[in-house]
């Protein structure tokens, strides 16, 4: 250890939890917590469900290329190029959140759809997990099925453009960037990795 006593990973423990504000997608509350030596703090932290995505990968050869769809995002207030994904409904498997959301958002369908990860998107102030899955040669198969408010076009984009591009302009959705580095390692593990890299 470089720095600190060992207290580092011990858990505060929570005194006090209140609502502050709820909305559609997640809710905040105030925690008043005590911590290692009795110190004391508020911390806010943002409840939502987990979030789901897929790497929908369609292995053409000599060019392969990914499934993703490009959307307006109001935070961002700029247009984004994704993978398909969304929230996981309640008492909904991040499996089938997955499978329904490439079906819902690009009306393609995959048989072998696998998982490459789970991450926190930001431990400091989220509860929830963010779930990344790889669908592997997904195929046309069902009408699109979007949300109210969802105004989403389907694309398939090179997997070398992807990975030159990532980071930057419309891939610059850091959860996104995450999801490609999961399925990269779990490609390489697979020995799946030469086929689109």
């Amino acid at each position: 250890m470089v720095a600190g006593d060992g207290s580092g990973s011990l858990a505060w423990k929570t005194l006090s939890k209140e609502e502050v504000y709820s909305g559609s997608v997640f809710t905040v509350f105030e925690k008043l917590c005590e911590g290692p030596g009795g110190r004391k703090g508020r911390f806010s932290v943002l409840e939502a469900n987990d979030w789901a995505v897929v790497v929908p990968l369609i292995r053409s050869p000599g060019s392969p290329e990914f499934l993703m769809v490009r959307q307006y995002r109001h935070g961002s207030d700029a247009s984004s190029l994704e993978f398909p994904g969304g929230l996981v409904e309640t008492g909904e498997e991040p499996l089938a959140a997955a499978a329904r959301e490439l079906a819902e958002e690009t009306g393609w369908v995959s048989e072998t759809i696998i998982h490459a990860g789970s991450v926190y998107p930001n431990p400091a102030i989220q509860s929830n997990r963010f779930h990344v899955f790889l669908a592997v040669d997904p195929e046309p198969s069902v009408e699109r099925n979007l949300d109210e408010h969802e105004v989403v076009d389907a694309l398939l984009v090179p997997a070398a453009s992807v990975m030159d591009a990532m980071g930057e302009g419309e891939m610059s959705h850091a959860l996104m960037a995450t999801a490609l580095f999961l399925v990269q390692r779990l490609t390489r593990k697979l020995g799946l990795a030469n086929l689109w890299v």
